[in-house]
């Protein structure tokens, strides 16, 4: 029976105790093609097994128990955070959901050790069907914020939108993963703007920046001084991606405002992944 295990986890960090952005590198040398949005399985054998994959090979005298063991896994789909020209190795942003089947088993997986990955990327959370040169609004909570940071990275340069304001929303400051990075390219790219904001920062912390929901910044006046365009629905595609009752309340604002939600069946400027 063969291995399923087909990737190794080449790179990990932790941002705090329940977020860590991993790395992922396929057998195969390259990773599967894919448009930015969308996601791919990853998966970790099911038991005890997964505590101990890539520490060492099994014992030869158990090698046919683990495999027959193993080839059962724990399976998730998760957003790719890495650019689409990155041929080497996926991205991913993930959350420990400590009642989860995968997640606490990721989490004893160290830089090395085995998993394994889909050969075909999915979704259709893409910028597609979006014309170039538009303002795009990616609005997000927590680890939503994954797709849109790889469609910053594959897209940014090549003039696919007028302005790419990018909210996202964490409880605490520590839980902004991707911060630095972002700071950096709105400080060197005109055409990107990041807004973090946080709902739970203790009053007394050092953080300087918006507090409240995502929710607070999409009001005509704020939202406008935050991000320096009008939130138009002739000229503005929205993302969403995150919390499902984040999703819902935004839609109803936006829907009130004149935008529609994009279907299969017909088009609209309003787009959305839930998480869960």
């Amino acid at each position: 029976m063969n291995h399923p295990m087909n990737a190794t986890l080449i790179d990990r960090r932790d941002v705090n105790e329940e977020l860590a952005i991993v790395r992922v590198r396929p057998d195969a040398g390259q990773v599967p093609p894919f448009r930015p949005g969308q996601y791919i399985t990853l998966g970790l054998p099911r038991g005890d097994s997964a505590r101990t994959e890539g520490a060492q090979r099994p014992n030869p005298a158990t090698i046919q128990t683990a495999a027959a063991r193993e080839t059962r896994l724990v399976r998730r789909a998760y957003s790719i955070a890495s650019s689409a020209e990155d041929r080497d190795s996926m991205e991913f942003y993930v959350v420990l959901v400590r009642a989860g089947r995968l997640t606490p088993r990721l989490w004893t997986v160290e830089t090395g050790g085995r998993l394994w990955m889909d050969e075909k990327a999915r979704g259709e959370f893409t910028l597609e069907e979006v014309p170039a040169g538009r303002d795009l609004i990616m609005i997000s909570t927590g680890t939503g914020i994954a797709p849109f940071m790889s469609m910053l990275r594959t897209y940014r340069g090549t003039g696919r939108w007028r302005r790419f304001v990018l909210i996202h929303g964490v409880r605490r400051a520590g839980d902004l993963g991707y911060h630095n990075e972002l700071l950096a390219i709105s400080r060197d790219d005109p055409s990107v703007v990041y807004v973090p904001l946080v709902s739970r920062e203790p009053p007394t912390s050092g953080w300087t920046g918006l507090r409240g929901r995502v929710q607070d910044v999409l009001n005509e006046g704020a939202f406008a001084h935050c991000c320096g365009v009008r939130l138009d629905p002739s000229q503005c595609h929205v993302f969403l991606c995150g919390n499902p009752a984040m999703i819902e309340s935004v839609r109803a604002m936006l829907e009130e405002r004149g935008f529609r939600t994009q279907t299969r069946t017909a088009p609209g400027n309003v787009h959305f992944e839930r998480y869960w």
